[in-house]
């Protein structure tokens, strides 16, 4: 039986008795649970694998309800926040002391966003409290943007995953922290740089961090499929080097028109959103074909390229 549902009051009622749901947003599925549940917070990092010097992002109904959640706001991420939520984009900021130190690893700050989809906006304002939510998939592993990704991953370990569809943008959120009152982006996302420069003025990149995070998807190897994957320049030439093994190519927008590979496009016509947006259930897709190898093609390294990129450096071998 499947655990997939669109009941919101369902999900009320499991997350106020400190059980896990799985929700939608516009980025990827997240595995929910109430931030100021012990009980719930822990099964979060049980039930995904996940190291508890990891930090969670806090999951909010609006911007109103930021005050509650951290102590200071600097200028430009008020800014940012007026610019972009409802959105893929999250603040790291100074917490409040209500905050507990397991949803941030012990740190003073916080990660927190306010998703931009409808379902999840709808049962986040009928909640007495707000949501962490990493995504919803074993530590890892490929990011979930379907219902049935969670599905497989923990049907057995959660009671619902809360239908809102395909998730629209793909990759996680950008999070961008403060450092002197100016922001840095710590994880690169759904979110462009261009987009956030434009409106707070140039910023520096700080995402890669192995011991003790700043925030999420600071760590090397992240995203990953079971299947060895390689990202390349010229996949061509590395499909040579590969020649008697299954290989699933995934690829921006070109095709290498050869029938004996299993090959996926991004997007045909060369846009950055689509490929974002298919980029996680293209991986899992190829992920579930018991193929050799992938080999993915490296994007223009321009607007959300960047964020593509590093999802999938993250996910693969380097050669």
């Amino acid at each position: 039986m499947s655990i997939v549902s669109k009941d919101i009051q369902k999900a009320i009622t499991l997350l106020t008795n400190e059980e896990l749901v799985a929700i939608p947003t516009e980025t990827v599925y997240g595995l929910a649970g109430n931030i100021y549940s012990e009980k719930a917070v822990t099964r979060i990092f049980s039930t995904k694998k996940r190291p508890f010097f990891n930090p969670l992002i806090v999951h909010i109904s609006g911007g109103e309800v930021l005050k509650t959640i951290v102590s200071h706001i600097p200028e430009k991420a008020k800014l940012l926040a007026d610019a972009f939520w409802p959105g893929s984009m999250t603040l790291v900021l100074k917490k409040n002391d209500i905050i507990p130190d397991i949803i941030t690893a012990g740190k003073d700050t916080v990660a927190v966003r306010v998703p931009n989809h409808p379902v999840t906006l709808k049962l986040l304002k009928q909640l007495p409290f707000p949501l962490a939510a990493p995504s919803a998939n074993p530590f890892g592993c490929i990011s979930p943007t379907k219902p049935i990704h969670v599905e497989r991953y923990f049907k057995n370990d959660i009671q619902q995953v809360l239908e809102g569809g395909s998730c629209t943008n793909g990759i996680e959120s950008t999070i961008i922290g403060f450092e002197n009152n100016q922001p840095i982006i710590y994880r690169l996302g759904a979110l462009a740089i261009e987009d956030i420069e434009a409106v707070v003025g140039k910023v520096s990149i700080k995402n890669k961090k192995e011991h003790s995070p700043n925030a999420p998807g600071m760590l090397a190897r992240h995203y990953a499929p079971a299947t060895k994957t390689f990202l390349v320049e010229d996949i061509a030439s590395m499909v040579k080097s590969q020649l008697g093994k299954k290989i699933g190519l995934l690829v921006f927008k070109d095709s290498l028109h050869d029938p004996s590979l299993t090959e996926i496009i991004l997007s045909k016509k060369g846009s950055m959103h689509e490929a974002a947006s298919k980029l996680y259930d293209s991986l899992h897709e190829l992920d579930c074909k018991k193929l050799d190898v992938i080999i993915a093609e490296r994007l223009p390294d321009i607007g959300l390229g960047k964020s593509i990129n590093d999802r999938l450096q993250r996910a693969t071998f380097s050669i």
